[in-house]
């Protein structure tokens, strides 16, 4: 009988005894993570992963901290400009939630190259970039976890709205100071301040409509040939396949054939209103004619080969 007895109690103790021990072995754990995942994000506001790293710190349990991720491909060979500035949007919003004084370990941002951690995409099913993931505290991942951005854009305060619905974390997003509009608009009032003293006393040229039409010319053709859009996306120079994407050689071309068109309409319009001899006349509308027809047609040429099926040309195929 009391063979029995200390056998029950000890079947009672062992039972006692191992999810107790479990239970420490897991909340050593996860001090160890969070201990770890703060000692990273003191270094750098977005932390870098592998495969190694994501397995570990987001993927396995025991986790009590959210994780956002931006999957990315930011090596040069790549070729991903909107990487780019997703990336420095993304570190925006993490520097802004690193160093405010509401930061706690509740919320980590991290991001995962392709290059350093393509095992973590294959695990994913994911094969674009960039893409952000919010990986709860408890639980996988849902739908909604995933951020939407091509309806969104990936701007640092749109991600911070995100971001609060998510993990009821507010984010004051705060930008670094940029100097760079500033300065440049301060040496070009010194140089326009400059030129104005030295010729202070023959401030004609302020008059001179030429100056005026040269200068609306320059602004128009830089507005319509897509240099805005060089610098709100950020491509590459060039692609190795000439018909992959819109590059920045595209917009020079369409900026050098634009210029030259509209250099061929002004010769016609000086040669038809100019009152110079009749022989430097017709060779200014020969020069005109010549500009206009040959970059028109190369427009046209550009238009067929980048788009397929369009239907006009002039002289080039």
């Amino acid at each position: 009988m009391l063979g029995k007895v200390l056998t029950s109690l000890l079947l009672l103790a062992v039972f006692f005894y191992e999810p107790a021990e479990a239970q420490k072995k897991k909340e050593t754990l996860l001090s160890e993570k969070v201990t770890q995942m703060m000692e990273w994000a003191s270094k750098r506001s977005v932390i870098k992963m592998n495969g190694d790293k994501f397995r570990r710190f987001v993927k396995a349990p025991p986790r009590n901290y959210s994780v956002v991720i931006m999957f990315t491909a930011l090596q040069p060979q790549r070729q991903c400009g909107v990487c780019r500035q997703a990336d420095e949007e993304f570190q925006v919003l993490a520097n802004s939630w690193r160093f405010s004084s509401a930061f706690t370990n509740k919320v980590f941002f991290a991001s995962v190259d392709f290059d350093e951690g393509s095992d973590v995409f294959q695990m994913l099913n994911m094969n674009s970039a960039p893409t952000f993931l919010h990986f709860p505290s408890k639980g996988k991942p849902r739908r909604s976890d995933t951020y939407e951005l091509q309806v969104r854009g990936f701007a640092a305060e749109q991600l911070a709205r995100w971001v609060a619905d998510r993990t009821d974390v507010q984010i004051r997003v705060i930008r670094p100071p940029n100097y760079a509009g500033p300065l440049l608009l301060g040496f070009l009032l010194a140089v326009i301040g400059g030129l104005a003293y030295l010729r202070r006393h023959n401030l004609e040229f302020l008059f001179n409509t030429n100056v005026w039409a040269f200068s609306a010319l320059c602004f128009v053709l830089i507005m319509t040939s897509g240099q805005m859009w060089n610098h709100i996306r950020g491509p590459p120079y060039a692609h190795k396949n000439p018909s992959t994407g819109q590059v920045v050689r595209h917009i020079h071309f369409i900026h050098l054939s634009d210029a030259a068109v509209t250099m061929g309409i002004v010769l016609l319009c000086e040669a038809a209103t100019s009152d110079m001899d009749i022989g430097k006349r017709k060779i200014m509308c020969v020069a005109g004619i010549g500009l206009v027809m040959l970059f028109f047609s190369w427009l046209l040429s550009i238009f067929r080969a980048k788009y397929h099926g369009y239907p006009y040309s002039f002289l080039m195929t």
